[in-house]
Parts: C-alpha cells; structure tokens; sequence
C-alpha cells in the first residue's frame, strides 16, 4: 500500500463514518472507527518496513562493495570481511527478535522494546447489540386454522342444528299404516366467551434499543389470544363464558358411549382408532388425528420384530401424517405414553375438523395506551375477542382415552 492508497482509503473511511454518525447509527460508526486506526496503524508499520528493509539493503551494499586498500607490505584486500560481517547482522536480528526487542539497521543499534502496546481502545470492551430479534417456537396449535369458522359478528349466540339420524323404512300390509321412519335433529349451543390478554411494557423499552420490542409486544397480544383458542376447542368446559370443547361432556353432539379407551400405543392402536370412527356404513376418509407431541413420537418409535419401522410418519411443523392419516400436534392433549397421564384423561381425538364449529362474534381488538401509569412511564398493550364454539356435528369426533 503506498502514501496515496492509504490516504485515499482513509477519506472513504472518513467520510462514510461521518454519513452514519449524521444518521445515528452509532454501531456502524464505532465499526468504521476501528477500521481506520487498523488502517492507520498497518500503515505506519508498513512505513517502518520500508525504512528497515531499505537500511537493510543499503548496509548490505556497503558491505559487499566496501573500497579496496592496499596495506604495507603490498597486498590487497577489502576493508571489511563482508560474510563475517553480515552474519553478525543477522545474528543481532535473531537475538533481538527473541528479546522482543527491534534492531535500528541504519545506526546498527539496538533499542529495547520490551514494553508492547497491546490495546489503545481503553479499558471497557464495548457492549455489541443485536439489531434482530430472534423467534421462539410456534406456541400456537394450527387446530384453531383448521376448524369451520362461522362468521356472526355482532351477535352474542346462537344454535346450530345438525342431523342426529335418519328413520329406516319397514314392511307393511296393504292398508296398514306407514312405518315410521322419522329424521331427528340436534342442536349445538354456541355461546359468546371473552377471552383478553394484558402485557406492559417500560416506556424505555419502546424508545432506547434499536430492536422493536414494542411491535412484538402487540405481536404477542395476539398470539395469547390465539393460543389461549386452540387449547380451548379440545379442553373448553362448555359452560358460562367459555368455548365447549371436543373433551367436554357438554359437547352434546358426542355421545360418550363412542370414546374408546386405550392403555399404551402400539401397532394396533390407529387402525382401531380409524376403523372405530363413523357410522356403520363408511370408513371416513377425511378425518384428522390430534394428538400430543409425545404420542405421535410413540407411533414414530413402533418398530416390527425386524426393526423396521410400522408407520410412515411425514412431519411437517404442526401438522403431518401418520400412513397417509392427517394429524395435528395440540399439546392439550394428554399423551397416552407418558406415565403422568391419568386414567379417563383424553388424550386424541380423531375427526372431521368441520365438526367443530369456531364462532366469530367480534375481531381482534389489540390497543395500547400510555395513559394508564403515566406517571410511573408505564405502557400498556391489551387484547380481546368474543368467540363461541362446539361440536356440530353428531359423533363428529371419536375421542380417545387413557385407559
């Protein structure tokens, strides 16, 4: 690098640190600060190089070209001994590299360096922020995606009815009365819930770091509430002010009688749950699994007297399939395999998702204020939604048990 690279770098340098001290970002201009000290800095000891190197050169010239003189008996020779000479050079540079210290070749003269300048950065080291923030993982089952939504915004409740069965016709003599062969109905219930979320924040947390906490703050307002929905569409109690889950026993639309029990996961356990689901009729080709984490890696650990796995398992996040059987991973599900489930817990349900009836009865509303605490500069983010929801649809899902 000669004079005019280096000055010519150092002005770029100079002038882009300025551009982002202007901009305020103070991260960037500490970096290029550092840069143009190492590039100053690898400048003066390529300078010094140069004038070592060249000392070098002209010492060793001298050397070799050292004048001739003739002594007093006649014969001729050189001043000096110019191999014996020069390895004495060499040999001080040796020693005085291994003493740490440096060899001033143009006055043939060695300086002590033993006291070596390690950091001129001060003694704090600077604190280096991210300038991203990290996601945690997905906390929300894609059950709640999944579901039938029904839009009734504005409203507070309503029933849906669905079909419980239809009659079979009989024999009859000419004359006689017709058989009776009556259609019967059901009615789902689907009453409003509020479910909210509350979080606040530091009103420094909004305007000192460079990471948008506050965005993510709302972001999370949202995901509570959304969280807080597809647990409750399996474990809602059904009754005042909450969503009646596929667990409950006020799902009315399940009767009790169709819940299978099931003591451990084997290779058995989802043909039993598949061939178990539906009328008498029709294997139902549509449906779904829910199921836990911690059950789906049981189905994924079964393996034949050969070692070879009994189910293709394909995963993909939230969702996947078992043999070509949909599921989706909810974690209110209590695992069959795990030895703190109880006895009578439910653990899976297996289903067509349209059986379950979400009803939307307002939108997300997430606010924040900075009114509330004003004096103590706290800030203040909520969330709420009115939802409702239930099985509408008879026996539309077989729910499985611990045994």
């Amino acid at each position: 690098m000669n004079k005019k690279e280096y000055l010519e770098k150092r002005a770029a340098l100079l002038a882009e640190a300025e551009a982002a001290l202007n901009s305020g970002n103070i991260e960037r201009y500490e970096t290029l600060e550092k840069e143009i000290k190492e590039l100053d800095s690898n400048f003066e000891e390529f300078t010094k190089a140069q004038a070592n190197t060249a000392a070098l050169q002209g010492r060793f010239y001298n050397l070799v070209n050292a004048p001739v003189v003739e002594d007093n008996e006649g014969v001729i020779a050189k001043t000096v001994d110019t191999k014996s000479e020069f390895a004495r050079i060499a040999s001080e540079r040796g020693k005085a590299l291994k003493a740490n210290q440096t060899v001033n070749y143009s006055a043939n003269i060695i300086v002590p360096q033993n006291a070596v300048t390690l950091s001129s950065s001060g003694i704090l080291v600077p604190t280096r922020e991210a300038s991203t923030l990290e996601p945690t993982f997905n906390q929300v089952s894609s059950l709640i995606d999944r579901v039938r939504i029904i839009n009734r915004m504005g409203g507070e409740s309503f029933k849906q009815p669905y079909v419980t069965g239809y009659g079979e016709g009989d024999y009859t003599a000419d004359g006689a009365d017709y058989a009776d062969a009556d259609t019967t109905f059901g009615l789902a219930d689907i009453n409003k819930a509020k479910i909210t979320a509350y979080s606040e924040e530091d009103e420094g947390v909004l305007k000192l770091p460079d990471i948008d906490y506050d965005a993510e703050i709302q972001r999370g307002i949202t995901i509570a509430l959304r969280k807080k929905i597809s647990r409750q569409i399996l474990l809602g109690a059904g009754t005042t002010n909450t969503l009646t889950g596929i667990f409950s026993a006020n799902a009315k639309a399940i009767d009790a009688a169709t819940d299978k029990n099931i003591a451990a996961i084997d290779e058995n356990t989802l043909d039993e749950i598949v061939f178990s689901y539906g009328g008498d009729e029709d294997v139902e080709d549509a449906a779904v699994l829910i199921l836990s984490k911690a059950d789906l890696k049981a189905f994924v650990q079964l393996r034949s007297a050969q070692g070879n796995r009994i189910h293709k398992v394909v995963v993909n996040g939230n969702v996947g399939t078992i043999d070509g059987i949909p599921f989706i991973i909810n974690s209110a599900c209590k695992p069959i395999s795990s030895s703190d489930t109880q006895a009578g817990e439910y653990s899976m349900a297996y289903g067509s998702l349209s059986s379950y009836g979400l009803s939307i009865f307002s939108d997300i509303d997430v606010q924040r204020s900075m009114d509330y605490k004003f004096k103590s500069g706290q800030i203040a983010h909520r969330g709420s939604i009115y939802v409702g929801g239930n099985v509408i649809r008879k026996n539309g899902f077989l729910r499985v048990k611990k045994a």
